[in-house]
């Protein structure tokens, strides 16, 4: 039975996996430095719902940039790949609680906080 509300939460990727996890999705465009695919235990890697290159390089995880990043990503998700990606992200949500996996040091301000928000909508 599909459950109404996406169970969605942020973990970074370099924290024990928990049986809590669900499905374990790393959402950045680059593999994390001096981690296993083995380590990371992941159900799979959405490359395609990072930010770009050029907005990722910009943003520099500056806290003080953050709420800019969140509008300029945000306006990324609405390009054709970006939305089939947060569509099937959305879809495995659905079906049980999604953990989004980044490498950042403060995922409170990744694009990882931000798909939490994108995908509970």
């Amino acid at each position: 039975m599909a459950k109404s509300k996406p169970d969605v939460q942020v973990r970074r990727i370099y924290e024990e996996p928990a049986d809590r996890d669900g499905t374990r999705v790393l959402v950045d465009r680059v593999w994390p430095r001096g981690l296993s695919k083995d380590k990371a235990s992941l159900s799979e890697w959405c490359k395609e719902v990072a930010p770009s290159t050029e907005l990722r390089t910009w943003y520099g995880h500056d806290p003080e940039k953050f709420v800019e990043f969140d509008r300029r990503y945000r306006a990324e998700l609405d390009e054709p790949e970006k939305a089939e990606a947060v569509e099937h992200l959305r879809a495995l949500a659905r079906r049980e609680r999604l953990t989004l996996l980044t490498g950042t040091k403060d995922p409170d301000i990744s694009q990882a906080a931000v798909l939490v928000d994108v995908l509970t909508d």
